[in-house]
Parts: C-alpha cells; structure tokens; sequence
C-alpha cells in the first residue's frame, strides 16, 4: 500500500498488514492510493485551545493541548475541514464510510464540508459522558456530550451499499434497535498503561463503530491517530488499521499501545 515518499513507518503489525506513521496526516494521505479503506475512524483538532481553562481531577486546568489545535479563524479552519476531509474521500472505497468526532467547536463545519465533497450524512451519534467536569464559569450548561457524525461516499440510490451490522447492534442493545445516543465513560486507567492523550476516547465507543460499519479484514484509516486508540479497537475486531501521526511524543505512546495490541489482536479476516 505504501508508495516511497511516505514517512518512515513508526510501527507495523506482525503480519505486516497494519502500519503507523508518524508525519503529517495531508503528506501521508496524499501518498496513499486511491480506495485503499472501506472505514475511517478519526478524531480530528476540535480547535479550542483558546487559553482558557477546565476542570480535570478537581482542579483548574488549561485547555491548552499544542499549536495543532488552536483557530486560526472561521474560514481558515474550515479550509482545512475541506482539505483533509477531501483526501478521505478520494481514499475511501465507493461504499466506504468515514465518523468524525466532535464538539459544537468544529462537527458544524465538518458536516458541512462532508455534504459540501458528496459524503450522504447518515446518522449523528451522541456521545452522553456520565461524569463530565464540572462548568467552570457557570455561564452555560455543563458539557456533557460529544457527537460523531457517521457518512457514507456512496450516494442514495448508488449499487453500493455501505456495511451497516444492523443485527449486531440490536444484539448488543437487548435485541431493540439502537438508538443514536450511545453512553460510555471516559477512558479509565486500563487504556492509559502506556501514557496518556488530552483528548483520548474510549476503545469501546470506537469499537461499537467499527463493529457496526466493518467486516473483518476490512482497512481502517485514522489521519489523527493520536494516542492510537482507533488502531488498537481495529486490531481487537480483527480489522487492518493504517494511521499517521504528526506529534512524535504521541506518535511514539500510540506505537506503544499498537504494539501491545497486535500481540492480543485478532487475526485480520478472522
């Protein structure tokens, strides 16, 4: 899959079919071969590190995570949406679907440049925190939730048809159709073993996502690994996981964890 002017591989599974970049995620996408994935799972910069503050374990702490995730401006940040969602477009099989994650900081300008590129929204899932940190300024209502938009390259009507594990959901929800609010907590300290993200999500909200919209052996892409969490969910459903990172210090804790991972993962296609 890789072409030669791709960054140096970070990490790769035993068996060679999954892969970790670490590079910039428009560079590494730009040198991926058209419909290399039938899924994308990402959690892109929400853009809010605004140097103001929150509440993480009791006390007040800055917002600011790096210069990867401050604004530049309504129309600059919405360029970028378009730029890097455009290239997962072009990556995703005809039938493929992509989830983003968001908050109220940017899923507003990335379900506009999903429709704006030819994506068919889906569903919006809502992500419902029992436990979220406390409002500071108690000037608004305390943040609870967070949202994925769920979108599909095949438009309505097309002969493909994206994978949806209808009956699987229903199985995990007491043989009842799932509803689009999904309740999970935030990761516990089983899924930090290794160090930690500012804005790591829980392996199970990624798994039920990729357990609703893949097949085994199908490739999964984050451009925003992170902290490496959407390729450790892929390697325990026995899918095949390819991601870039541009920090080194993450880049570096989510081959760690992707590591771990394919020594306890399912084999692809399994």
């Amino acid at each position: 899959m890789a072409r030669t002017r791709l960054p140096k591989t970070l990490w790769q599974s035993s068996d060679e079919s999954s892969l970790l970049f670490r590079g910039d995620q428009l560079q590494v996408m730009q040198e991926l071969p058209d419909e290399s994935f039938e899924c994308i799972w990402t959690d892109p910069p929400y853009l809010l590190s605004n140097d103001g503050t929150t509440c993480i374990a009791g006390k007040r702490t800055s917002v600011n995570k790096g210069g990867w995730d401050r604004s530049q401006g309504i129309d600059a940040d919405h360029a970028f949406n378009l730029e890097w969602l455009a290239q997962c477009h072009r990556l995703l099989t005809p039938a493929g679907t992509i989830w983003v994650s968001g908050t109220h900081h940017i899923y507003l300008s990335v379900g506009m440049a999903l429709q704006q590129l030819g994506f068919r929204l889906l569903n919006d899932i809502v992500w419902e925190k029992p436990n979220p940190p406390p409002n500071l300024g108690c000037r608004c209502f305390t943040h609870a939730t967070e949202m994925l938009l769920w979108a599909t390259k095949a438009p309505k009507g097309s002969r493909h048809r994206y994978t949806f594990n209808y009956q699987e959901m229903k199985r995990r929800n007491d043989n009842k159709q799932m509803k689009n609010v999904w309740r999970f907590t935030a990761p516990g300290s089983d899924e930090k073993l290794h160090g930690k993200h500012p804005t790591q999500k829980p392996l199970a909200l990624i798994e039920q996502c990729l357990a609703a919209s893949t097949e085994p052996g199908d490739r999964v892409f984050d451009p925003f690994t992170g902290s490496g969490s959407t390729g450790v969910a892929a390697l325990a459903l026995g899918r095949r996981f390819v991601g870039c990172e541009i920090d080194a210090k993450y880049a570096r804790l989510a081959a760690k964890r992707l590591a771990a991972a394919d020594a306890d993962a399912v084999p692809a296609g399994v």
